[in-house]
């Protein structure tokens, strides 16, 4: 059987000169307030990890959103319509693009696009062996920045952008408005996002779901320190540190943060950093959103709410939106 796996293409910023990509963690890690951007998780290993803690009995979020899907996905495709070309942001286990993909008409592609080359890559052949049917055209990028969709051999009648699992909540408000409205740009005026949304719920589910029992969390926020090692010439020690999830309910988001328990000097890059007792690495926000918050913050950046739906619990939410037909939105 063939496949039509197309060659990846490198589409933005996606791989940046070490020097720059040594700049910004640089700069994070020497703040006031130091912090490492949640991309760097997504080394193989990050994404592998990250694909044990959706396994996991306290990360209610995979399996609510997986039954949102089985419960709903046909009356997505009945919105979405045939010969669509679907586009991932974020790219990562299969299992959520199956889905979509056994419930849509015909569809004529699919694009994922993400960081983290190597697991891209092996996602995507698996993709492709299963979906003869389907072009699948891997993209490296930055997703957080425009970039150029590849050509397909068949004309896709609308594009979907596929953003699941809630990584919008990575992004503070001001920042998610901006991705929203990357990708708007990247679905076209006649396009459509479905994406996943976490909801704001009780404090206890939300700690319990970031600091498991099992320490796989701990585990995989500890890795992008064994990363900085290995691609910076770092000499962090990894028992020096611990990990922490705390919510912040004015805010409503996680914070998670790497804690140094000692007071100590680290090189990175050749740069020393100093480390105070209790000091702490800020990894990652996850906000969450009220249905009317998340509905606000999409017609902001040029979305229109076209359908929600929440589990009996309303822990998480899935929402199907369109492109605001506005020239003016088109004009740059």
């Amino acid at each position: 059987m063939t496949t039509r796996l197309a060659a990846p293409v490198v589409a933005n910023s996606a791989a940046p000169e070490i020097s720059a990509a040594h700049a910004e963690i640089l700069q994070g890690l020497t703040a006031r307030q130091k912090h490492i951007s949640p991309k760097h998780f997504y080394d193989e290993r990050g994404s592998r990890l990250f694909d044990q803690i959706c396994q996991l009995p306290e990360y209610y979020l995979t399996r609510t959103e997986l039954k949102l899907m089985d419960a709903h996905f046909n009356e997505v495709a009945s919105l979405v319509g045939p010969k669509a070309a679907v586009i991932e942001f974020g790219a990562g286990s299969n299992i959520k693009i199956r889905k979509l993909l056994d419930h849509l008409s015909d569809p004529a592609a699919y694009v994922p696009v993400d960081i983290s080359g190597d697991y891209l890559l092996k996602q995507a052949a698996s993709l492709a062996r299963d979906y003869p049917k389907v072009h699948v055209q891997p993209v490296f990028a930055d997703f957080t920045h425009p970039f150029d969709l590849p050509q397909h051999p068949v004309m896709p009648e609308r594009n979907l952008v596929f953003f699941p699992g809630s990584t919008i909540g990575n992004f503070t408000p001001g920042h998610a408005q901006e991705l929203l409205e990357v990708m708007r740009m990247e679905a076209r005026p006649d396009g459509a996002l479905l994406i996943g949304v976490d909801l704001r719920k009780d404090p206890d589910l939300l700690h319990a779901a970031y600091n498991d029992s099992q320490g796989v969390t701990a585990e995989f926020n500890l890795n992008v320190l064994r990363r900085l090692n290995v691609e910076l010439d770092g000499n962090f020690n990894l028992a020096d540190f611990s990990h922490e999830a705390i919510y912040d309910e004015t805010l409503g988001r996680i914070e998670m943060r790497l804690i140094s328990q000692r007071e100590q000097r680290v090189l990175l890059a050749g740069r020393e950093i100093p480390f105070e007792a209790g000091e702490f690495i800020i990894t990652e926000y996850s906000y969450k959103y009220s249905l009317d918050g998340f509905s606000t913050l999409a017609r902001s950046a040029g979305w229109v709410p076209e359908r929600s739906w929440v589990d009996d619990d309303s822990l998480f939410s899935m929402h199907y939106l369109t492109v605001i037909r506005n020239d003016a939105l088109w004009a740059v």
